[in-house]
């Protein structure tokens, strides 16, 4: 059918949700223009040639009887050289192009290119004439930024052999590189291709988790990691500092991309997003971090229903660069937003409501988006030449009052592997990260226990194991301790008191603020956690021989210890040997006849 023999007519309105007739053939999740002035919009409910739209943009002065075109497309985002950097909103419009179409607000039914159609880029070509490529081979590479380079590959579906391959030289994103002969005929290729976002990007094989995703955290790398390819959430009430530990992942995490995701947040958040991320420097290359990230900005008061859809651009972006052999760190904040936004469209579509008024599917739809996370071997790989990249997605979760009980919370840890709950007694002594160690877990521990033996200790396991084990016990103390204080107790339980204290406030409690301590590398952790369990058992020796605690909490060593975490990495092992003596050598002149 052609555009207008499939224009129809406005006959209710619901909010962000309109109901049109006369829209034969229509299908699930197309995309329309409704109204006079072509808001954008998605259908999600067929009955006849009636259809059910969830409108992206704000609905006043729609009228009943304005039209409605189909466009026979779902809802697609454009994929390509021109990403990287980009500040998009809910459905790929990028901001700074609204703002200069239209100003400082965003005007209903403005139209913007995700990819610059009139720019330039220097292509490569990988292939030569009549060879035969199959879906995701490399066609050629573009480099993007100094810091990352667009592979071209050969869009899904098509197979078959190199008739004509472009020179080295300058394309735009719509100029043909390639032409392919398939056995459906000739397909020309450009360096842009697009795809329907609610759709998942193929691959040949998921993969194991087997290797972390480093975050320079060091609860999260030391007790609850995540791994490459893996899905973590982070829940906690007002104030936990769930944003901030968002923030904190994407400038460290050892990924290759980052795509952050603000759906549904406060815009001063996303303000503070938007203004330090430009500003951020690569630690590992010294470029900007924006030269290997890409933010979808979807604030509180932008619609409801494109917050819906947020998530689904950013995981399909985050998809396109892993076809490429990337590793990608995928940041949702937050899921509860999008959440709220399903319960409100689901209300619009007067649809039985679940538990406390979110839809029956809201499981069904996090698991979704959850299971497009993954390790895989892409589209393209050979056996001589496999190419593997990963998706990792983190989701923060802000349930109302910090009920972790609640319907979002619930039903995204039956799906995630790795839970940093974020405790609000925590944050109010202002430790940070609030991440609760009694109730955090990581489901990845087992699968990349041999590659932190490998990497960074052999006996690595065995003091994250101590140090949950000396926090246990700690907890289980401090119900008597509260009753009777630490001074009842007998010498052997204060010195698990003293150790956790060690552990709680030198280890565990890491400033994002401080210029040195926002990054910890494993290996400054592990020997930072080592030093505290070594000054553990000389304690509980030397409490054993009959030396009194409170001699051993006066030692000098201690105040050393505690300012480890601010040693720059190239001076830690040189400060680490130091400290390490003079623990020894305190420990030694340390005898009952001394204090005597």
């Amino acid at each position: 059918m052609t555009v207008k023999e499939r224009t129809g007519r406005i006959i209710r309105i619901a909010g962000p949700v309109v109901e049109a007739e006369g829209l034969s053939g229509i299908q699930m999740y197309e995309v329309c223009r409704v109204g006079d002035e072509e808001l954008i919009g998605e259908v999600n409910r067929v009955e006849g040639s009636n259809a059910t739209i969830q409108v992206y943009e704000e609905t006043t002065g729609l009228k009943p009887g304005e039209k409605v075109i189909a466009t026979g497309a779902p809802l697609s985002v454009e994929l390509g050289p021109g990403l990287i950097g980009q500040i998009f909103d809910g459905i790929q419009r990028p901001l700074h192009i609204l703002k200069e179409q239209t100003g400082d607000f965003i005007r209903r039914g403005v139209v913007a290119e995700a990819l610059p159609r009139n720019k330039k880029w220097k292509f490569t070509p990988a292939v030569e004439k009549n060879d035969r490529v199959t879906q995701g081979t490399i066609l050629g590479t573009v480099p993007e930024t100094t810091t990352v380079t667009t592979r071209i590959l050969v869009p899904v579906g098509i197979n078959g052999k190199i008739t004509k391959i472009a020179p080295e030289g300058e394309y735009t994103v719509t100029e043909p590189i390639a032409r392919i002969e398939t056995t459906h005929g000739e397909r020309e290729v450009t360096l842009m291709t697009t795809w329907p976002v609610r759709q998942g990007r193929p691959y040949i094989r998921k993969l194991g988790s087997t290797t972390p995703l480093i975050t320079g955290q060091r609860i999260i790398d030391t007790f609850f990691p995540t791994a490459k390819g893996g899905t973590a959430s982070i829940p906690g009430g007002f104030g936990t500092g769930k944003t901030v530990m968002l923030h904190q992942l994407a400038k460290w995490a050892d990924s290759q991309i980052v795509v952050y995701c603000g759906c549904g947040e406060r815009g001063n958040e996303m303000t503070e997003v938007l203004e330090d991320f430009p500003k951020l420097e690569d630690p590992r290359t010294g470029e900007p971090l924006m030269k290997r990230t890409i933010l979808i900005a979807n604030t509180s008061n932008m619609p409801v229903a494109a917050r819906e859809a947020s998530i689904y651009t950013a995981i399909t972006l985050a998809e396109y660069f892993r076809d490429q052999g990337y590793d990608v760190a995928l940041m949702a904040d937050s899921t509860s937003r999008w959440a709220e936004a399903l319960r409100e469209i689901s209300g619009r579509l007067e649809e039985m409501p679940g538990e406390e008024g979110y839809p029956a599917y809201l499981a069904s739809r996090l698991a979704e988006f959850y299971e497009r996370a993954g390790r895989v071997e892409t589209l393209g790989s050979t056996e001589t030449n496999p190419r593997l990249g990963s998706v990792t997605i983190t989701g923060a979760v802000s349930p109302p009052g910090g009920d972790f009980s609640e319907p979002v919370t619930s039903n995204t840890l039956r799906v995630v592997k790795v839970f940093w709950g974020l405790d609000k007694d925590l944050a109010s002594r202002r430790h940070f990260p609030a991440i609760n160690w009694l109730n955090s877990y990581s489901l990845y521990v087992e699968n990349l226990k041999e590659w932190f033996s490998e990497n960074v200790g052999k006996d690595f396991v065995d003091l994250r194991n101590e140090a949950l084990s000396l926090l246990q016990r700690e907890d289980e103390l401090r119900e008597v301790v509260q009753l009777v204080g630490p001074d009842a107790l007998p010498e052997s339980e204060r010195v698990v008191l003293e150790a956790a204290r060690l552990i709680r406030e030198d280890y565990l409690m890491q400033s994002a603020l401080h210029p040195v301590d926002t990054y910890c590398s494993p290996e400054k952790a592990y020997k930072m956690l080592k030093i505290i369990l070594k000054f553990y058992n000389q304690m509980k020796n030397a409490v054993d021989r009959g030396i009194p605690i409170s001699s051993i909490q006066q030692m000098d060593v201690l105040n050393d210890i505690s300012r480890l975490k601010i040693v720059p990495q190239n001076e830690f092992d040189k400060r680490f040997n130091e400290v390490n003596a003079k623990m020894d050598r305190e420990f030694s002149s340390l005898t009952v006849e001394s204090i005597a």
